[in-house]
This record gives C-alpha cells, structure tokens and sequence, in this order.
C-alpha cells in the first residue's frame, strides 16, 4: 500500500480504516448539496465506494450521487466518532476529486477486491459489474480524539 502522506497522514489512513461507515456529500450544478451513506475502502492513495445491488429506486449509474460527481467532482467525506463522554468525539473530514472508474481496468478490480475484503455481503452482490466511485482526497482535516 502506498500512502499519500501529503494529505492524510498515517493516523488519519488508520483512522479512515477502522470505521465501516462514512457520509459523502456531493454538490449539483446548481450548488444544491445531497448527502449519503456509504461503505468503502482504500489503498492508501483513494477511496473507493461501489455501486451495489442494494434496493434503489434507479439504475445505479443514475443516483444522485452519480449524477451530482458527473456535473461536478468535488467531494467530502465524513467518518466520526460520538459518545456521551465528550472527550472520545472525533472525526475526520476529506475533501477530494471524484471519478467512475468503469469496469475492466486494473484500478477497478483491485478496487472491487478492497470493498469484498471489507465488506463479505459483496461476495454475493454483481458490483464488478458496475463502475466505482473514486475519491483521491486533496485535503484533510481531523478533530479530537481520532487517533487510537
């Protein structure tokens, strides 16, 4: 794995790793913003997020986060952490460039391989058969207690 240290660095990569779940949010050309939960991995240098088989009410290559990173590729994820004890909050935000990687590249399938290592429920679903959301963050930020 090779890690991009000029925008997140080794506590945040493992920060990012030890949660299931994250928020994105996307913009649309008009500037309206939509926000989402999603599952993921990485290889130290992008995100990775698939288009799966989940019920939805359109095509996969038809979501509005689809949509939104076709018109516009900005994006920012969310992983954080609540207690009651307020001193274990945290989070990390990652802003980032987002891009399809479409179905037969290398990129894609190591992709696919990282969210089924991940995630098992994707050994049952067709997701190599969609495209992949690729996010390359481009900046980082990180607040309280998100190092272990």
């Amino acid at each position: 794995m090779s890690e991009n240290p000029a925008v997140l660095s080794a506590d945040q990569w493992a920060y990012l790793r030890r949660h299931r779940v994250a928020r994105l949010a996307t913009v649309d050309r008009k500037g309206v913003p939509s926000l989402v939960p999603l599952c993921f991995a990485d290889d130290g240098v992008a995100i990775y997020s698939a288009l799966d088989a989940k019920p939805k009410r359109v095509a996969p290559t038809e979501l509005k986060r689809v949509r939104n990173l076709r018109e516009n590729p900005s994006a920012a994820l969310l992983v954080d952490d609540y207690a009651e004890d307020w001193t274990q909050l945290g989070y990390l935000a990652i802003h980032g460039r987002a891009s399809l990687l479409q179905p037969g590249t290398a990129e894609h399938a190591q992709a696919i391989a990282l969210l089924r290592e991940k995630y098992p429920q994707y050994d049952a679903m067709p997701i190599e058969d969609q495209p992949v959301i690729r996010i390359e963050p481009t900046s980082a930020t990180s607040w309280g207690r998100f190092v272990s």
